[in-house]
């Protein structure tokens, strides 16, 4: 990527993120920029928004004491 190409990369993104974080989205900046690559790709903004809602809605296994997020009979 040229310079100027990365620059401006970099600038939309930095925007994005600050429109992101005025808008309480949660999304860190990583998160924000694959979100952005997958529609420049061509992928659905809807269906990621509708991705992202109910991912927060699931409840964070990793978070969880090791005995709550595997069963007792795999222990």
């Amino acid at each position: 990527m040229d310079p100027d190409a990365a620059r401006t990369a970099r600038e939309s993104l930095d925007l994005a993120f600050h429109m992101s974080k005025l808008l309480d989205t949660g999304l860190d900046r990583h998160s924000l920029s694959v979100l952005i690559t997958l529609c420049d790709l061509g992928l659905n903004p809807e269906a990621h928004a509708a991705l992202v809602k109910e991912l927060r809605r699931e409840p964070q296994l990793s978070s969880l004491p090791l005995t709550y997020a595997v069963p007792s009979s795999l222990l």
